[in-house]
């Protein structure tokens, strides 16, 4: 009987069979229902004419176009995004775009223009965005000014120009951007600056030019909603020249390769005579900075001074209590104190994020920032055994809190009590050690966000979440539990109200069937990166129409009467699993091809086995399950062989009776 029972589970093997069909990928990539295309980087010397007529943003740098005229792209008149970034034109000709009234943008950058005809961007009625970059200009007058009138934004940086003065005529009533940064503009005059006076609320950049003289009264009466002075040596020279001007915006910081002066209380001196909400000092260094250096500060809402070299700053800075946001990145403080934040008692955005040195939180050195609503501590190698009442003492405002990266956190019983009104907390990537049995976070009753991810948490402790009757995000990714799997209790069934759901890289091998039953609300379960194999599915068949992430686990088949599981779903990530494209998978894969709608990633989601078709997107896979001539065969000897077997063993039968009557 065995022999026979080998046979057939032979023949079986035998008799399915199975191959890839291969797939063609169209040289320009499509998307959005035949109305965008993307083209970059093809060789290509022309418009394709597998291009519909319906296009209407082509993205097509990095390809060979020496010359564009009025036929290169006639027929798609109705392209409203137009990228053509290296793509080796040297002419425009006349009427290149006269049949394109819908075009918005059109992106000329890195090309080694030589001419554009006057009337070669003529015919958009609605071009806004125009994008010049690193085309080798050297004056504004080879800009056609023909059918400029709607433009917004014009982007001329990185080339040779050395005088901002428009072309007579250069319409400016609409401009919104005007980019000039690194180029060789080294002195602005008023007679620059007056073809400017149409545009309102203009945002204007000067990066990287290294501004040495502005003629008086060259922005006088003037508004902006931003300046961009980026890089230049001597800052006193732009106060002075901005005076009497009104500026949202002003970027003064400095780069890494960048020689400058040091900051004085001088330096500032130009700024008492205008009006500025914020500005960034980036990178400089700052010479005898004492409280005068800030004596004509008083009007700014805003303050950056990343990597400004800061020690500490000094007390008693006068006068800026309209300061709302104050940025310290990436300076060398050691204690939270030495910011003085007394000095800043309307602060509703405070930013210490990178500091250079170990930064000790010590206790009540924010308690003056009653208004403070946001603080980000990331990065600075925090440590404290008791966090975090002292330390965030009267910071009952507070709603954003960032401790991520830091060194170990040991957390108090309620270590937030101090911010109760917290609605987002990440504490991502720093050792937490709970102390107490219960909750750390029990009063944070308006928390929404909550980020955990590699914080080395004890997952056993259902407690731990205990309180967070409004949380919405949560990110568990990092963090092990015992032996491998999610139980039935768990930490996750105080927080019902959870929405997005993050536990991946947590060295899941499997979830109980009901560990999950207690969150009905959630729209967004990431559980990549794992080891979960199909039967895993079983965890969510009460959860419908979620966006569900199952890449990188160890599933190789999924079981039939699983499937259902996730048909309910919205969006399945099953890329980078050691799927099985056997016939003993036919189920799932013929499922995975009824509901390519639902799946992403179908590009990563491949064979494993068997051998010959590893690597193969799932989608191309074709099983012929089927019972082959050969398996027929061996099905008729495997029922001769039992015919014969029954025969002999009836004949036997009747022997033996006959022999002991």
């Amino acid at each position: 009987m065995a022999p026979c029972v080998s046979c057939f589970l032979l023949a079986v093997l035998i008799s399915a069979s199975c191959k890839a069909i291969p797939s063609s990928d169209p040289k320009c990539t499509g998307k959005d229902d035949n109305r965008t295309y993307n083209c970059e980087n093809l060789g290509l010397r022309e418009i394709p004419d597998t291009l519909p007529n319906t296009t209407e943003v082509l993205e097509f740098s990095f390809n060979f176009l020496a010359t564009i005229q009025n036929t290169t792209f006639s027929r798609l008149i109705n392209l409203i995004f137009l990228d053509l970034t290296r793509c080796q034109i040297n002419w425009v000709h006349e009427d290149t775009f006269q049949s394109h009234h819908q075009l918005n943008t059109i992106v000329l950058t890195g090309n080694p223009l030589i001419f554009m005809a006057e009337t070669s961007l003529t015919g958009p009625k609605l071009l806004k965005h125009l994008f010049l970059t690193q085309t080798g200009i050297s004056s504004l007058e080879f800009i056609p000014v023909h059918n400029l009138e709607n433009l917004e934004s014009l982007h001329l940086g990185s080339n040779h120009i050395s005088s901002i003065n428009l072309p007579e005529n250069f319409p400016t009533q609409n401009l919104k951007v005007l980019d000039f940064q690194n180029n060789a503009i080294h002195y602005i005059s008023r007679k620059d600056t007056n073809a400017l006076e149409q545009a309102t609320n203009l945002s204007l950049n000067f990066n990287g030019n290294d501004i040495k003289g502005i003629e008086p009264g060259a922005f006088h009466s003037k508004i902006f909603q931003s300046l961009k002075f980026g890089g230049s040596f001597n800052l006193s020279i732009i106060f002075k020249g901005l005076q009497n001007s009104t500026i949202q915006s002003l970027w003064l910081g400095t780069f890494e390769d960048t020689d400058d002066q040091d900051l004085t209380s001088a330096t500032f001196e130009g700024l008492c005579d205008m009006s500025v909400e914020s500005i960034n000092l980036q990178k400089h260094h700052f010479h005898d900075l004492s409280s005068s250096t800030f004596r004509c500060f008083t009007q700014l809402q805003e303050l950056d001074l990343t990597a400004a070299h800061l020690n500490g700053l000094p007390s008693g800075i006068d006068g800026m209590n309209s300061l709302k946001k104050l940025v310290l990145n990436e300076n060398n403080f050691d204690q939270l104190c030495q910011i003085n934040a007394a000095s800043f008692p309307s602060l509703r955005v405070l930013y210490i994020k990178g500091n250079m040195r170990k930064l000790d939180l010590g206790t009540r050195c924010l308690e003056k920032l009653e208004n403070l609503q946001k603080l980000d501590l990331s990065h600075s190698d925090i440590e404290a055994s008791d966090c975090c009442n002292l330390q965030l003492k009267n910071l009952r405002h507070l709603q954003y809190l960032n401790l991520s990266y830091n060194e170990p956190l040991g957390l108090e019983d309620q270590a937030f009590k101090e911010c109760p009104q917290l609605e987002l907390l990440d504490l991502a990537f720093t050792h937490l050690s709970v102390k107490a049995p219960h909750s750390p976070f029990q009063n944070l009753h308006l928390l929404r966000v909550l980020n955990l991810s590699h914080c080395l948490l004890d997952t056993s402790n259902q407690h731990l979440l205990a309180g967070l009757r409004d949380l919405r995000h949560l990110n568990l990714q990092g963090n092990s539990f015992q032996d491998g799997s999610i139980s039935k209790t768990n930490l996750l069934q105080t927080v019902g109200s959870l929405e997005i759901l993050i536990l991946s890289s947590c060295n899941l091998l499997s979830i109980d069937q009901q560990a999950f039953h207690g969150l009905g609300n959630v729209n967004h379960l990431d559980l990549s990166h794992n080891s979960l194999t199909g039967d895993s599915t079983d965890a969510l068949n009460h959860l419908k129409g979620i966006y569900l992430n199952l890449a990188s686990n160890n599933i190789r088949i999924i079981p039939p009467h699983l499937l259902p599981v996730l048909s309910q779903q919205s969006t399945i990530n099953l890329s980078h699993n050691p799927l099985d494209c056997t016939c003993s998978n036919i189920h799932f894969i013929t499922w995975y091809k009824e509901n390519l709608h639902k799946l992403e990633h179908l590009e990563e989601t491949t064979c494993t086995n068997p051998p010959s078709l590893r690597g193969v997107k799932l989608s191309d896979v074709k099983l012929h399950c089927g019972i082959t001539g050969v398996g027929i065969f061996f099905i008729v000897v495997f029922v001769f062989l039992l015919i014969l077997l029954l025969i002999f063993s009836v004949k036997f039968i009747l022997r033996w009776k006959y022999q002991h009557i």
